[in-house]
């Protein structure tokens, strides 16, 4: 048995040929939704990236108990399950993240990893003289972060030197190595089309405008102040490197002709979550509802098992699924723990593995969908309390819990998915913008422009929450946090 997963970081579904985009060119998508069931009620279940990336480990939900994370000493870890039963697990990726303190438990769970650096201001080359281009910008960045990230570029001048394509170019090199070995396991994750928008000209000039402002093709995380054209050719950077991913993904689909893998290779092209580039009056991820730009992901799948090729499936899907789906197809059992469900009988005949799905950030609101409505349940508390964090791996994304933060940690009760471990319960302050209740019929209303006032639809929904909720062994507080006693 071999698989490959195609991660992407960021990849809006509205962005795409196959979910109905008109104008950002991505003709291997398009490609590829002919050889694959291409799902289209999927969505994200934590944000975002590592706690995404814990789902893609473990199965499970994890925003409920813990913000931005590692892997903690009691998650089932889907490759090194792999790799404890034989299967090589290899990871190639620029993700910066997996080397910092809060992604740092990750890659040594595969049986060989390849880390490409250089995205997003990653710490790389040492570059003290003064002579590196630090643009003006429209949003005015600045600081040690942004210079870090003009230092990297000057050390990618061609397309083959950046990241991704170095990311995208170890993965073949692994497939033209091993191709004809089994028991394997290939991720190839890219950190593109996250921002910062950097790609080569000739992707650029695919979208042609008018454009001679400042550098922009770094948005904020919050409300755009921007004017329609700065937002529009911001939409234009990221369409770019969509293009360019969209282009490393059809050497890949070329590589698996090639090399005769579709007749027994399972193929997952995925992503961890979208982005929201203006719509909403927003920009980005995390500090505000997860509008369907961010929750609602494109996802494509290949099981040779069942040769189901250009298909669409409506059942509701999620990232937990995932690592189910990997391990049911190399024929291991799922960990006790683990909450996602196979889906080789729904890319079959679009049987459903779930009523309702939750998702959402630690300390914002808790959302839950049927693929019908979307809602969108807020805290009852201008304090947002009580919040906690559940761990025994006590890192932010940069850095370590201060001892400020661990001075109000008392020890917890073990949940039900601890085995049996204790973990340190860690007051917690965090909330997203707009923390209102929105309930939203998302088949009648996609772009979630008009808010819904239904009683009878918002009890549903409120059961539905509750129930996974439950099946999470969601703590206690969470339900007071949301007035849901």
């Amino acid at each position: 048995m071999k698989a490959i997963m195609v991660m992407f970081d960021s990849l809006n579904r509205h962005m795409l040929e196959p979910y109905g985009c008109d104008w950002v060119k991505t003709p291997n998508f398009a490609r590829l939704a002919r050889h694959t069931a291409l799902f289209d009620t999927s969505y994200v279940g934590s944000m975002p990236c590592m706690p995404a990336r814990r789902e893609l480990h473990t199965g499970r939900y994890n925003f409920l108990h813990r913000s931005w994370s590692p892997l903690e000493p009691f998650d089932d870890s889907m490759p090194q399950t792999l790799k404890q039963n034989g299967v090589h697990t290899h990871l190639v990726t620029d993700h910066q993240h997996y080397w910092e303190d809060g992604g740092a438990t990750y890659h040594g769970r595969y049986t060989t990893f390849d880390l490409q650096r250089g995205q997003e201001g990653d710490p790389w080359h040492a570059h003290l003289p003064d002579d590196i281009d630090v643009p003006r910008t429209v949003n005015g960045r600045s600081g040690t972060w942004f210079r870090q990230d003009c230092v990297n570029r000057h050390y990618m001048p061609n397309e083959e030197d950046m990241p991704q394509a170095r990311t995208f170019s170890g993965g073949m090199e692994f497939l033209r190595r091993n191709h004809a070995e089994d028991n394997w396991f290939l991720q190839i994750e890219t950190f593109d089309p996250h921002e910062p928008y950097y790609s080569p000209q000739h992707y650029k000039d695919l979208y042609p405008h008018e454009w001679e402002g400042d550098t922009f093709d770094w948005p904020t995380y919050g409300k755009v102040t921007e004017d329609a054209a700065a937002v529009q050719h911001m939409r234009y950077m990221n369409a770019a490197l969509v293009s360019m991913c969209d282009t490393w993904l059809g050497k890949v689909l070329d590589l698996m002709d090639e090399l005769d893998l579709w007749k027994d290779t399972l193929l997952i092209v995925n992503t961890d979550h979208g982005f929201l580039l203006g719509e909403h009056d927003f920009w980005a991820k995390c500090c505000m509802p997860f509008y369907e730009e961010i929750a609602h992901t494109p996802l494509f799948i290949w099981d040779p098992r069942t040769c189901v090729a250009g298909a669409r499936r409506k059942s509701l899907v999620q990232t937990i699924d995932l690592p189910a789906t990997i391990l049911d197809y190399f024929g291991l059992d799922l960990p006790p723990d683990m909450q996602g469900k196979p889906l080789r009988q729904t890319i079959v005949d679009d049987s459903p593995v779930r009523e309702a799905a939750i998702f959402g950030i630690h300390g914002g609101h808790v959302n839950v969908t049927d693929g019908h409505y979307v809602y969108m349940r807020a805290p009852t508390s201008s304090d947002n309390q009580p919040l906690y964090n559940y761990t025994l791996m006590p890192t932010h994304m940069r850095g370590l819990f201060s001892t400020g933060e661990l001075a109000g940690a008392t020890l917890s009760e073990p949940f039900s998915f601890t085995k049996g471990v204790p973990t340190l319960k860690v007051p917690s302050q965090r909330g997203q913008a707009d923390m209102q209740t929105l309930l939203f019929d998302v088949q009648v209303d996609p772009q979630q422009l008009s808010p819904l006032d239904d009683v009878e639809v918002e009890a549903r929904m409120v059961r539905l929450m509750k129930d996974v909720m439950a099946a999470t062994d969601a703590p206690s507080e969470q339900y007071s946090r949301l007035g849901l006693e």
